[in-house]
């Protein structure tokens, strides 16, 4: 009888461990509303505006998936694919693409899909990266970054007493 019983707690013990495992086995994650990278994206082409600057900027989740695209009217189509790879870029690495600018010549900045040059931001709020912005087409990468930042200062206060 002991001994019955000492192998059914032997076999059961995995599933107990299990059990008070249960809430580790998932992450939750918060997400971007497609309002607010709308928001995001609509305060970057304001703010490159006011500098009258056409630009496009890209939206992306924390994975690099679009969640928002806006190409003003007269921005060069190429600032699409730009803007789409700078906030790609900065959401992969959980930084901003001008700070990585040194490593664009290395095999990781060869890496296809990859900007390593300034405008793109990653966005975050309480510590968190819940995706990033990039912008494209402004004369320099200092302005394209700029309306970057002033696009998540669009959300970020929202983002922060929301998390």
């Amino acid at each position: 009888m002991k001994r019955a019983l000492a192998v059914a707690l032997l076999c059961a013990a995995p599933f107990v461990s299990m059990a008070e495992d249960d809430e580790t086995m998932m992450v939750p994650l918060n997400r971007l509303t497609m309002e607010t990278a709308m928001t995001i994206a609509k305060g970057a082409v304001d703010a490159c505006r006011k500098e009258g600057i056409q630009i496009a900027v890209t939206v992306v989740d924390r994975n690099g998936l679009v969640q928002a695209v806006l190409r003003d009217t007269i921005a060069s189509p190429i600032t699409l694919k730009i803007s789409g790879q700078k906030a790609y870029t900065a959401a992969n690495f959980n930084a901003a693409t001008s700070a990585m600018s040194d490593r664009a010549g290395t095999p990781i900045g060869r890496v296809e899909g990859l900007v390593m040059s300034a405008g793109g931001l990653p966005i975050q709020a309480a510590g968190a990266l819940l995706g990033a912005v990039g912008v494209s087409g402004a004369p320099s990468g200092v302005t394209d970054e700029a309306c970057a930042q002033a696009g998540i200062d669009a959300v970020i206060d929202d983002l922060e007493m929301s998390m």
